[in-house]
């Protein structure tokens, strides 16, 4: 299964929040699935820990992410912009659930997320813990 893992997520594991077990379980389950990142969870990740000062954090985190696990980065283009305008509009979701909304669409991912507001989409999304693996 191709899956896009949404920002909140990975930010479970790295701030340690309450649902960090099943978002460790889930990037267990690499082997049996593609993994695809968002250059936007990318960005939103450094953001948040720069202003945490925790750049080396941030380092770690694209080297045990992206280098080692073999995470698959996805981007849009200028002209997809229209369709993440589109999507927040007739979804009522903010910028970033339609900018992960339409790389989904746009590549035929499934959408993994904490986030309840993926399911006025309709491509909803799954909770890490529905995600079967081996």
């Amino acid at each position: 299964m191709k899956i896009l893992i949404d920002t909140n997520i990975f930010l479970e594991i790295i701030l340690e929040q309450e649902k960090i077990s099943e978002a460790k379980d889930l990037l267990a389950k690499n082997i049996e699935h593609d993994f695809f990142l968002s250059d936007y969870s990318l960005h939103s990740i450094g953001l948040l820990l720069f202003r945490k000062n925790l750049h080396e954090v941030f380092w770690q985190f694209i080297e045990d992410m992206i280098v080692r696990s073999g995470l698959l980065m996805a981007s849009l283009d200028i002209e997809d912009m229209k369709q993440v305008i589109e999507a927040s509009q007739k979804f009522r979701i903010d910028f970033d659930d339609a900018y992960q909304y339409t790389i989904a669409k746009k590549y035929g991912l499934t959408l993994v997320s904490f986030d309840e507001d993926f399911n006025r989409t309709d491509i909803g999304r799954k909770l890490p813990s529905e995600i079967r693996g081996s």
